[in-house]
């Protein structure tokens, strides 16, 4: 059974949310429609306990090359995202070049180590040029304030009033663990559930404290 994101819990006009007394909770995405199938039916769906993953030491590190570009902030009601206009750059993986779209966040984190969730995960979103997504997943765990939502907090407490202009932004901003991390082909974790998402996810935690989180969930419905 998936574990969502409480970021869309009370959230009651959307096509899906992720309270089950709605009718249109996680276990209920599958059912709502036709082209949804794969959220109940699929058979690597996303996100796991990704524990027992081999970390493959032949991986090397992973291949960015991002830039800056003008990026927006949004209340997308499932969850907060930045969103890039312009070209911020790319990873590599395979050979194939996966150009980013945004990064948002899940509280608490969908991915678990070991049985063991953390606070807050962020979700850095590519594709590429044949509409294949990868998406890099950096957990966090309780400790000094995260630069990055610190950079985009005077937006993020706006946001109520509609996007908010971030100006450009680099996505080597967010940081990145200087560490090994997980690799599967799984699924994105919202509807449709598509399937074959390469998935990167670094095993050493970045830090967060409790006010930022707070920020994060307070801008979506009550």
């Amino acid at each position: 059974m998936k574990m969502r994101s409480k970021f869309g819990l009370f959230v009651t006009d959307h096509e899906f949310n992720y309270d089950e007394e709605t009718g249109r909770g996680p276990s209920r995405w599958g059912t709502l429609k036709p082209k949804w199938r794969t959220c109940n039916d699929g058979r690597k769906q996303s996100p796991i306990d990704i524990g027992t993953v081999q970390v493959n030491s032949e991986l090397g590190e992973l291949q960015r090359n991002y830039r800056s570009a003008q990026a927006i902030l949004r209340n997308r009601t499932e969850d907060v995202a930045v969103e890039w206009s312009g070209d911020a750059g790319s990873i590599t993986i395979n050979g194939t070049i996966y150009r980013v779209v945004n990064c948002h966040w899940h509280s608490p984190s969908e991915h678990t180590i070991n049985g063991t969730r953390f606070p807050l995960e962020i979700h850095i979103v590519h594709r590429s040029p044949q509409n294949k997504t990868a998406v890099v997943g950096i957990l966090y765990r309780y400790g000094r304030p995260d630069f990055f939502i610190l950079s985009i907090s005077r937006s993020l407490s706006r946001l109520g009033m509609g996007d908010q202009n971030l100006g450009s932004i680099n996505p080597e901003s967010i940081g990145f663990p200087d560490s090994s991390y997980y690799r599967y082909n799984g699924s994105l974790t919202t509807p449709p559930c598509s399937e074959n998402v390469i998935w990167t996810v670094f095993r050493q935690p970045l830090t967060v404290n409790r006010t930022q989180i707070e920020a994060l969930r307070a801008v979506l419905p009550p």
